[in-house]
């Protein structure tokens, strides 16, 4: 089976491609039979083909530069339907449940790539990728080391023709796409998301390639004439996205049956759309009136004030990351590995003091009163803790995924569940803080689904979120609208629904145990065990088969919702 399967991934991949061609390896039609596939491959094949699977599905950047061409991603589609023609050849009927997981995780990523080159398509319908590609560049400290500037010029070379190759791409954007591409050319988001501080914040891309020109002026001045060309170019592709902006009237969302399709192969969600929309609503309504009845309980209390300065809010943080590590440690609540470093300057935090001339931005708001939510979702036990445990877990398939539903639901989990365990017990204004995170994530799960299924645009699911989160102010609703329909569907929609999931994966442990349950041990289970997505790490852990029976019965993308230029609406 490995040397058959192996040469004839081989004989695809290398085959002459065109678009004839791209539609002969696909995946058969006819839906597989449910239940695990009972060919005759073994686990140590799968590990091998998953392996060469996930060095492929990034694709490779050639002098910094990425191939978007249609030829490439005909190629592209064909070699990964040489992937997908493995999967039903593995004995998997007779592996044990941890390995039959194993399985359907790695096959929810060839369907993620499938969805990828298929349906969103964003090197074809979205601007915003070639301009976050450019944007990362701009970043770069000067002055560079001999050894790294004349790689960094010959990447500055490459920027005219990959904006001119982009505008050939560009051949199906999106409305939402190309408003959000032009506004991020030219305006700064005030949010961050990677970027170095300056005490003005540079406008956009366009704004930070001056701020790259300046720098090099004084610091590195032979990069000036390859700055100025690569400013040039960008310039000229704004002009174009805005000349061509009233033809960019595509949705950017990928209609109903193809987000659907998503949630159930990909992000394997045991629940559809609607019923996502449902538990939302039912969470945003249970946030606001567990804050509405927060804040009446805390009326004779004085509310939170903003600090006056950076020494006072790093105070704070140093408190509180004090605060959360004792009492993760007196509650027995996870295990804190020795490998993680013990001040909060080394593992870091996710919102830096910033004066703003608007003032602070929504997470700015509610991580300046009181560092505890924030630090409890991004940073200890949060996203930082998490990706610290996940580098240390040495599965060769597990260590290579990292699906949102388990990492921001983690993240979300944290803060009502740090709640309902007593850390804010002497904070009662914070509990109002938890509650004000909660709606937000609810609102976005209701608003990502609908950007997604074409009910709402970008500036609606602004206005809506406003509508229900304190403090949300313009550009945290913009940048955040924009990652959520940008990114691969339901990233959004994760916090929420990972969490809900999350939870039910602990009241079912807790019902198999019974006083032998152990938070502790449940919590050290999900840090060393994989970020798979939770259903899965539900039937891994407990055994409980009622979800996963589900996703055994696969139909293909091109059966389910069919692939064409534009998404199915």
């Amino acid at each position: 089976m490995r040397l058959a399967s192996l040469l004839t991934l081989a004989m695809l991949i290398a085959a002459p491609c065109g678009p004839a061609l791209a539609q002969a390896p696909a995946l058969p039609t006819a839906q597989q039979p449910a239940g695990p596939p009972d060919g005759t491959g073994s686990y140590a094949d799968f590990v091998t083909l998953f392996t060469t699977f996930n060095d492929w599905k990034t694709p490779k950047a050639v002098g910094g530069i990425v191939d978007y061409s249609p030829a490439t991603v005909d190629r592209r589609r064909a070699e990964l339907a040489a992937f997908q023609a493995q999967l039903p050849g593995f004995a998997v009927a007779r592996w044990d449940r941890h390995q039959q997981v194993d399985y359907l995780a790695v096959r929810a990523q060839m369907d993620l790539a499938d969805f990828t080159l298929n349906i969103t398509k964003p090197w074809a319908r979205d601007p915003g990728m070639y301009i976050d590609d450019l944007q990362r560049l701009a970043y770069t400290d000067l002055p560079l080391k001999p050894d790294q500037r004349e790689a960094f010029k010959a990447r500055l070379r490459t920027i005219p023709a990959y904006l001119a190759q982009a505008q050939i791409n560009l051949d199906s954007v999106a409305a939402d796409y190309a408003d959000l591409a032009i506004h991020s050319l030219s305006n700064g988001d005030g949010v961050g998301h990677g970027m170095p501080y300056r005490a003005v914040e540079p406008a956009g891309l366009i704004g930070w390639f001056a701020d790259l020109r300046a720098r090099a002026t004084t610091q590195q001045p032979d990069l000036l004439p390859d700055i100025d060309a690569a400013q040039e170019a960008i310039a000229g592709f704004r002009d174009w996205l805005v000349a061509e902006r009233p033809k960019m009237t595509a949705a950017a969302g990928v209609g109903k049956p193809a987000y659907d399709w998503f949630l159930h192969h990909v992000r394997l969600m045991p629940y559809d759309s609607d019923e996502i929309v449902t538990l939302a609503e039912r969470e945003l309504e249970r946030h606001w009136s567990n804050y509405a009845t927060e804040r009446h309980r805390n009326r004779k209390l004085p509310e939170l004030k903003l600090p006056a300065s950076a020494e006072e809010y790093e105070a704070q943080l140093a408190g509180t990351d004090a605060k959360i590590r004792k009492w993760l440690k007196d509650e027995q609540i996870i295990t804190i590995p020795d490998y993680i470093p013990s001040t909060y300057q080394e593992v870091g935090f996710n919102a830096p003091w910033v004066v703003r001339p608007k003032g602070p931005m929504f997470w700015e708001q509610v991580q300046f009163r009181d560092a505890s939510p924030d630090h409890l979702h991004a940073t200890f036990p949060g996203h930082r803790f998490d990706g610290m445990t996940g580098a240390r877990v040495t599965h060769p398939i597990r260590r290579h995924i990292n699906d949102s539903g388990r990492t921001e639901g983690w993240g979300f989990y944290l803060e009502e569940q740090a709640l309902q365990l007593g850390l804010f017990d002497d904070r009662p204004r914070t509990r109002e803080l938890i509650y004000i995170f909660g709606l937000f994530r609810a609102a976005r799960t209701i608003g990502d689904v609908k950007m997604q299924r074409n009910e709402m645009t970008v500036g609606q699911a602004m206005t809506f979120w406003k509508e229900w989160t304190p403090y949300l102010d313009d550009d945290v609703a913009r940048v955040d609208a924009g990652i959520y329909i940008r990114r691969p569907p339901g990233y959004g929609m994760t916090y929420t629904i990972g969490a809900i999931q999350i939870q039910k994966m602990l009241v079912d442990r807790r019902r198999q145990l019974g006083e032998a349950f152990s938070i502790k041990d449940f919590h050290d289970y999900l840090m060393n065990t994989g970020r798979l997505p939770v259903a899965l790490l539900r039937y891994d852990l407990t055994g409980l088969d009622d979800e996963v029976r589900k996703l055994w019965a696969h139909v293909p993308l091109a059966r389910a919702v069919g692939t064409g230029a534009t998404p199915v609406r």
